[in-house]
């Protein structure tokens, strides 16, 4: 089996690839941005033809937290856009035998029930910070449905809880909160900084899930679950989370405690909070048969360990 990871160097990506690379019946490709431009259309279309892929991964996307997801809504929603156009519609044109597509939870309405089920896309407005973003993917989500819906395609969609781990993005602006409040919390220690400042009140929910087991899941749900068995139930894409939430003021004293900090947290309260409640409701998940293992405890420690010994890979 020929498979291809779009986005193999970012955290989801290149978890994927660490867990394929123990199979032997496959051929994993991969391709640098120099030599392969996603958001360049012919070519990416070219390359696709050329190498037949069984399998795509699509996990390549412009990514970033509240700040940059507000501040660069053109850049957001014009670059997701454009690379998942040109991978869905590349693997349909070369008779990719399966699609998959990864999406956000930042796609579900601002204020939707708790635990948020798959039925809840489109219900309500959405968060506006992320919002760009959100609509980009939700665009991708309703592509891989009308491929299969016009044309039969394979295709099918994931959402992903807020992820962590190897890899990730620790910059101070641009980063999601736990890597870049891990960021912060070391350079609070380091520097014996009395305190480290916090975005809004600290009470808003929020579910953590390691990307090892994110990998796990989305090559679970690939060998499991096929398009026409996703689709008929009436929904778009399937969650996948850990089924556990935390508070950001909770998620901040253990990242104090797994860096050693001894400082005091403080709350920023002119900063917003974002949505103030996120889990989502992983029943059909749990139904194909996956559960993740990772405990957050332990997952902060991995990624702290990996933080200090790899500096000279951070994106600062």
């Amino acid at each position: 089996m020929k498979i291809f990871i779009a986005g193999h160097k970012g955290m989801v990506g290149s978890a994927i690839f660490k867990k394929l690379t123990n199979k032997t019946d496959i051929e994993i490709h991969t391709v640098e941005k120099k030599t392969l431009d996603l958001l360049d259309q012919s070519r990416v279309f070219q390359y696709f033809c050329y190498h037949n892929f069984d399998l795509v991964i699509d996990c390549a996307a412009k990514v970033g937290g509240i700040h940059s997801n507000n501040t660069y809504r053109a850049d957001f929603i014009y670059e997701n856009l454009q690379i998942q156009n040109n991978l869905i519609h590349a693997s349909y044109l070369s008779k990719v035998k399966k699609f998959l597509f990864l999406g956000s939870s930042c796609i579900y309405p601002k204020f939707a029930e708790q635990p948020i089920k798959e039925e809840y896309l489109l219900a309500s407005p959405l968060e506006y910070t992320n919002e760009s973003y959100a609509i980009a993917k939700i665009a991708g989500i309703k592509m891989c449905e009308s491929y299969y819906k016009q044309y039969g395609c394979n295709f099918i969609s994931v959402m992903p809880t807020n992820l962590y781990g190897q890899n990730d993005n620790f910059h101070p602006q641009n980063s999601h909160v736990l890597p870049g409040l891990l960021h912060r919390f070391h350079l609070a220690k380091i520097n014996n900084e009395p305190f480290v400042e916090i975005w809004g009140t600290g009470k808003a929910k929020r579910e953590f899930m390691h990307v090892d087991d994110m990998a796990d899941a989305c090559l679970h749900v690939t060998d499991n679950l096929e398009a026409k068995d996703l689709y008929s139930q009436n929904i778009s894409q399937i969650n996948i989370g850990s089924g556990f939430e935390t508070t950001i003021h909770e998620l901040s004293e253990k990242i104090a405690t797994t860096v050693g900090y001894k400082g005091s947290i403080k709350l920023d309260l002119s900063k917003p909070d974002g949505t103030m409640r996120k889990l989502l409701d992983c029943t059909r998940l749990k139904k194909l048969g996956y559960s993740a293992k990772i405990k957050l405890e332990d997952g902060l420690k991995d990624t702290y360990n990996w933080y200090l010994n790899n500096q000279d890979k951070l994106k600062l």
